[in-house]
């Protein structure tokens, strides 16, 4: 056998390779201790690893290296169709999983599911043998991966099939995927549940959620499409897509609590990225006017049906634009990216319509925050004249003590606002304590140009006229050093590199970012965000069973 190694470490895999095939038969002990695997076999796992074992001994392998496919599933549907108008015979070759056997003596049928849809197969003795047949009647399993050659045909039935003339088994699979459940009601109505409801079991195992619900693999094919319209509708507007840091020696442009890691090499602790913000802006320093990322952000803070520590993120930057300009781009962009994914602009959220047609409401903070706390945010400068205003008003809803005045007006928009803000809305102008990037508004420095727009009743994205004075973006991190305990999210180190890029000579400019997963959420009305990510952050499985013991 010749060498393999990884040619940067020189490491040797030889000594790992199996000499010769797992036995599976040899008692199931065999397989668990011979090979020191931890998995306890069910009683149904341990039927099929016996088959394994039996096609082994009969010269069948169970996982072969080559696969042959011709079609997939629709394909062979839509190209029989036109066959059958020319009276003509398709020869074609298919692959998928096995999804149900029905085996009728000399003749067996079987559905087959693959990436496009079903299909069924069609055994018959006289055509692979009665050999063969026996052997699929009593090797395969529903789940299993299999690989069918024959002639397409319609059943008196009017199913579209495949004669099978051979087939091959391309993986078996050892454990059962859940099945979907027939419920009869009382008036005799049938009701089938899906597969696998469990919403910590679907996005614990994802895999198995994919395989058994059609709809789950929709979810993410539409995710994949919302991505691919967000990017054609920038790309169209000239914006330049880049890609920054992951790892950053200095994390910044968020309110927000990093995960830490340690670089070896460089011997130096390092961030996960919270933001791309302050790279992106360095982007207009050096002349690239109008720039965007999508990709992975990280931030180390609570889990809930809209927050994942791990998020996809869409940022852009556009230079000689303010914020009133972004509003009206941001409105066209998740429009546009509703019009491409769904055919529509107008959606449904949690039996709400909403209607993203342009324009979108607009609504100051403070007239919003008046409207429905019945507190004006203007007539109280001061952190303590904010609380005991709240405090006279609304007694029996108030945060923690020792906030910062953007902090309770903060905690006004989320407990107050927000749950109204039903119907696209952008809420604009905000407290300049909690926007240490944004740009004050002319004649009053507390305030700043930042909008957020909300819809069904929750934030889609974050924009500012961004800060292009040096020395002013130097004296807000200074502040916020001060302002704020070293434990606390709202803390936001300096930036050397960022404030020396700046003194280059930064154009105006306006910024936006908004969490893609948020926008998946609304647009397939799903009411998580485990629904719309494939792997979402969960507790150890061992941990989550203590717990709920």
């Amino acid at each position: 056998m010749p060498r393999a190694c990884d040619s940067a470490r020189g490491f040797d895999f030889a000594p790992l390779l199996p000499s010769a095939p797992p036995s599976y038969g040899e008692g199931i002990a065999g397989v668990e201790a011979g090979r020191g695997l931890m998995t306890e076999f069910t009683s149904l796992e341990k039927i099929r690893l016996q088959k394994l074992e039996e096609l082994r001994l009969e010269g069948v392998e169970a996982y072969p290296t080559r696969a042959r496919r011709t079609h997939t599933s629709a394909q062979a549907i839509a190209e029989f169709e036109a066959a059958e108008k020319e009276d003509r015979e398709l020869k074609l070759t298919l692959a998928g999983r096995i999804r149900a056997m029905r085996p009728m003596g000399k003749v067996s049928f079987a559905h087959m599911e693959d990436g496009a849809g079903k299909i069924q197969l069609f055994f018959r003795l006289n055509e692979v043998g009665r050999e063969r047949l026996e052997l699929f009647n009593r090797m395969f399993d529903i789940g299993d991966f299999i690989q069918a050659e024959g002639v397409m045909f319609r059943t008196k039935t009017g199913e579209v099939t495949l004669h099978v003339h051979d087939f091959k088994l391309l993986a078996k699979a050892v454990s059962p995927l859940p099945a979907a459940k027939d419920e009869t009601l009382e008036d005799g109505t049938v009701v089938r549940h899906a597969a696998l409801e469990d919403p910590e079991l679907r996005a614990r195992q994802r895999y198995a959620d994919l395989a058994v619900n059609p709809e789950t693999r929709e979810v993410f094919r539409k995710r994949a499409a919302i991505i691919r319209a967000l990017r054609a509708f920038l790309d169209e507007h000239g914006f330049l897509e880049v890609e920054t840091p992951i790892l950053q020696p200095i994390y910044g442009g968020a309110a927000a609590r990093p995960f830490l890691t340690y670089h070896n090499e460089l011997e130096q602790q390092m961030y996960l990225r919270i933001s791309f913000e302050l790279y992106l802006k360095r982007l207009l320093v050096g002349n690239l006017e109008k720039v965007y990322e999508i990709g992975r952000d990280f931030r180390n803070e609570g889990v809930s049906f809209k927050h994942n520590p791990e998020f996809t993120q869409l940022e852009f930057y556009w230079a000689y634009a303010d914020y009133l300009q972004v509003m009206e781009l941001t409105e066209q962009m998740v429009s546009y990216t509703a019009q491409q994914v769904l055919g529509t602009q107008k959606i449904t959220y949690k039996h709400n319509e909403i209607d993203l047609t342009p324009p979108w409401k607009r609504l100051e903070m403070r007239q919003g925050i008046l409207e429905t706390s019945g507190i004006d945010i203007d007539a109280y400068r001061t952190a303590d004249e904010l609380f005991q205003a709240m405090k006279e008003r609304h007694p029996n809803r108030m945060p923690d003590v020792g906030l910062t005045r953007g902090k309770l007006v903060d905690f006004l928009l989320s407990e107050f606002l927000e749950p109204t803000l039903i119907q696209p809305t952008f809420l604009y102008n905000y407290p300049r304590d909690i926007s240490p990037l944004a740009k004050s508004i002319p004649d009053d420095p507390m305030t700043v140009e930042r909008f957020e727009a909300y819809t069904a009743g929750f934030e889609l994205c974050n924009a500012f006229t961004e800060l292009n004075d040096p020395l002013d973006q130097e004296q807000r991190f200074l502040e916020m050093g001060r302002d704020y305990a070293a434990d606390d999210e709202e803390k936001h180190p300096m930036d050397e590199d960022y404030l020396r890029a700046m003194r280059y000579g930064m154009p105006p400019n306006g910024g936006f970012g908004m969490g893609v997963d948020r926008l998946a959420m609304l647009l397939l009305d799903k009411h998580s965000i485990r629904d719309v990510l494939l792997f979402p952050a969960l507790r150890n499985e061992e941990f989550a069973e203590k717990e709920k013991s």
